[in-house]
């Protein structure tokens, strides 16, 4: 999974990409969206709208958070019980 947004760091996460595909891997990725390149290479795409730098973290996490729950529900785990978290808020 990759978090691929048009920002100062887009050749290297390109780059990486095309580590994975030229070793089969499968690419989930996150990207602004009109961005061709990556959309391309990607097996399957999460598009965001383009903003500014700082907000751009906020838009990318909505849709992995909701990519976690339904992944947590198709498992079949209880996603309004998570295991241990009362021991790890209470326990200093």
């Amino acid at each position: 999974m990759f978090i691929a947004p048009k920002d100062a760091v887009h050749r290297k996460i390109l780059s990486n990409i095309e580590e994975v595909k030229a070793r089969r891997g499968r690419v989930l990725a996150v990207v602004t969206r009109g961005d061709e390149e990556i959309t391309a290479l990607a097996d399957h795409v999460i598009t965001i709208p383009e903003t500014i730098d700082p907000l751009t973290p906020v838009l990318s996490v909505l849709p992995l958070q909701l990519f976690a729950y339904y992944t947590a529900v198709r498992r079949g785990c209880d996603v309004d019980q998570p295991r241990n978290l009362a021991k790890s808020v209470t326990v200093e």
